[in-house]
């Protein structure tokens, strides 16, 4: 892939809801970056949203944007299940590509989107904010130190209660529905940040009248005996937290594991140690826009810090939770 190093990045918006509005928001404020077009399933909500933003060109089909010359890379925000879709429009047309979490449906659809940009030559990236947060990059810098010895196990839990509407996309087996590819992506993600792909999954899930996950618990086994304790959940409020233990110590992050204002630190044998976060800037997702600009400058393909093969053995991880509590979407 050619380095684009003479001008801003050009970027595109694929949707226009609230994770999209975000995102556009952070991105106007990103050094070097530019968004040039935005593109819905009817140009009026396209329309509504470049005006809103001051976007140049509104498009009403996804095609319209994957065939503009002048866009370098794509953000994704739709509903998770029309991601391998649109991706795979735009990676054709020649786009790179940002794509939401969960990256896709499944695995399969996942190693197809990653087969497709290598083919082509370019840039794709899950949004997986978690691994490019400052706070997680130096916990698992202090990992890596053996700060708190060998890690053992993992835990993390992300839930909170949503009204039950089969109509909505959390409840809707069409559109991915359900607490694991919402949420439990997070745990599962932070969890193999730390430990690698586990060789043994395990899990039990509370479904809903439609067929999806409402309530899921999550156990992880590697093969150095470590294991990951997780959980994710619709119908409950869950601290959000997440500890690392260690067998010198453990890592604990009170609050929005996911990215978090700071952790606490304890060493055997010394006082805890605290680390606050710098204050974020925005929403937090200029780190993700600045990180594929990186990215586009320095010519490559994939990002170092949320590599591919990583957010397919993810996606491989969820399929088989997804196994185990017997969750299956249309067209599976």
């Amino acid at each position: 892939m050619k380095a684009v190093t003479d001008r801003p990045i050009r970027w595109g918006v694929l949707a226009t809801g609230g994770i999209a509005a975000s995102f556009t928001e952070d991105l106007l404020g990103v050094e070097g970056a530019e968004v040039v077009a935005v593109a819905s399933r009817a140009e009026g909500p396209a329309r509504a949203f470049a005006d809103r933003f001051g976007i140049p060109r509104a498009y009403g089909t996804w095609q319209e944007l994957a065939a503009d010359q002048d866009v370098d890379v794509v953000y994704v925000a739709t509903p998770h299940a029309y991601h391998h879709r649109a991706a795979t429009l735009l990676l054709e047309g020649g786009r790179s590509v940002l794509c939401e979490k969960p990256f896709t449906l499944n695995a399969g659809q996942t190693a197809d989107l990653v087969a497709t940009a290598r083919a082509r030559d370019l840039f794709l990236m899950e949004a997986m904010w978690t691994y490019l947060d400052p706070t997680i990059r130096r916990i698992t810098a202090l990992v890596a130190d053996g700060a708190i010895g060998e890690v053992q196990s993992v835990h993390a839990d992300f839930g909170f209660t949503a009204a039950h509407d089969p109509t909505h996309r959390l409840w809707d087996p069409a559109l991915g529905g359900g607490a694991l590819l919402d949420l439990g992506v997070y745990p599962v993600s932070f969890a193999q940040l730390l430990l690698g792909e586990p060789e043994s999954v395990h899990a039990w899930a509370k479904l809903s009248p439609e067929g999806v996950d409402a309530n899921t618990g999550i156990v992880l086994g590697h093969a150095n005996g470590a294991t990951a304790l997780l959980a994710c959940s619709l119908t409950a409020q869950s601290g959000q937290r997440a500890t690392v233990q260690g067998s010198a110590g453990r890592i604990e992050i009170d609050r929005d594991f996911f990215h978090p204002d700071g952790f606490v630190l304890h060493r055997d044998g010394r006082e805890p140690e605290e680390y606050r976060a710098a204050p974020r800037v925005g929403h937090g997702y200029g780190l993700e826009a600045a990180e594929v600009g990186r990215c586009l400058r320095d010519g490559l393909t994939e990002s170092p810090l949320v590599p591919l093969d990583g957010s397919l053995a993810v996606m491989r991880t969820l399929d088989a939770v997804r196994d185990r509590i017997g969750v299956r979407y249309p067209g599976e």
